[in-house]
């Protein structure tokens, strides 16, 4: 399921009173998904290297992946991820979040440590996958007002 992060499905914050709905509407899901629980907070990495980059702060390596295959070396990219877990905390992440918003991170995943519930932010919005259909429609009844009103709900 897809909410948008600020009214009228706008994409950017553009003042500390829009940043204040964005990180409201992240943390009230989060809150919903994880409250009393350690997650993982899962951040990427792009790169044309093979090699692990440096390490993230706070955050251990976890695995690499590579994207995009191609016969010539410059034209590969690979994708490490690095992973921290933590107890999940209203606005404990609120300085990502608020680089998600902006697009200066991207392909943050926060999950329990279970992976069976996946708060995926990104700017604009965030798409949740939940454990069962009965979850889904219960946050999605409780959050009507943030889906999209676009016939697909993108």
């Amino acid at each position: 399921m897809r909410f948008h992060s600020l009214p009228e499905s706008k994409r950017y914050p553009q003042d500390e009173s829009e940043y204040a709905i964005v990180l409201h509407r992240y943390n009230s899901v989060l809150d919903e998904l994880f409250a009393g629980t350690d997650v993982y907070v899962i951040t990427p990495v792009w790169t044309t290297d093979p090699d692990v980059p440096p390490h993230q702060p706070d955050a251990g390596y976890w695995r690499s992946l590579l994207v995009a295959d191609d016969v010539d070396p410059e034209f590969r990219t690979y994708y490490h991820l690095f992973a921290s877990r933590q107890p999940w905390q209203h606005g404990c992440i609120n300085d990502l979040l608020r680089d998600v918003a902006d697009d200066k991170v991207a392909d943050v995943l926060i999950t329990d440590i279970r992976l069976q519930r996946i708060h995926h932010p990104y700017d604009g919005g965030a798409d949740v996958f939940l454990a069962t259909p009965e979850e889904r429609d219960g946050m999605r009844d409780r959050h009507a007002g943030w889906l999209s009103s676009h016939p697909a709900g993108l």
